[in-house]
């Protein structure tokens, strides 16, 4: 399976300059984001495709100090001479694994959706087809 950015799309996309560890492993991280679009929505446009494969590579290798926040924090605090700084994403996400986000999601044609099944749908008879018109029954 093709990625769908590559490592020069991350890396317009990033506030510092990746080393050359860090753009072989975004190749292999955007091999597996494509893993992860697909089992989601394979048929989503290829530009929503492109921003998220970028947003969770970034996710997972860093972005240096983008404002301070990594993509996807909702919550963050920092302090100085006690060195604590922390951050909480949305989606609970653990440090350099690639997750979705619920805009990422949006993107991709699969968040929000609300609906219901009864599995004894199945067990009621279809009613009759209605007949053509100008047939009489």
């Amino acid at each position: 399976m093709a990625a769908y950015a590559t490592v020069q799309d991350v890396q317009d996309r990033m506030t510092r300059t990746m080393t050359d560890e860090e753009k072989a492993v975004c190749a292999k991280l955007l091999d597996d984001a494509a893993v992860v679009i697909d089992a989601y929505n394979s048929d989503a446009a290829a530009n929503a495709k492109l921003v998220v494969s970028c947003r969770m590579v970034i996710r997972a290798v860093g972005d240096g100090d983008a404002g301070g926040y990594p993509i996807g924090a909702t919550q963050g605090s920092m302090t100085a001479l006690g060195y604590t700084q922390s951050w909480t994403t949305a989606s609970g996400g653990s440090n350099g694994e690639l997750y979705l986000e619920r805009l990422e999601k949006k993107l991709l044609g699969v968040g929000d959706h609300i609906g219901s099944y009864s599995p004894t749908q199945e067990l009621v008879a279809p009613p009759p087809p209605f007949p053509a018109p100008g047939v009489s029954s």
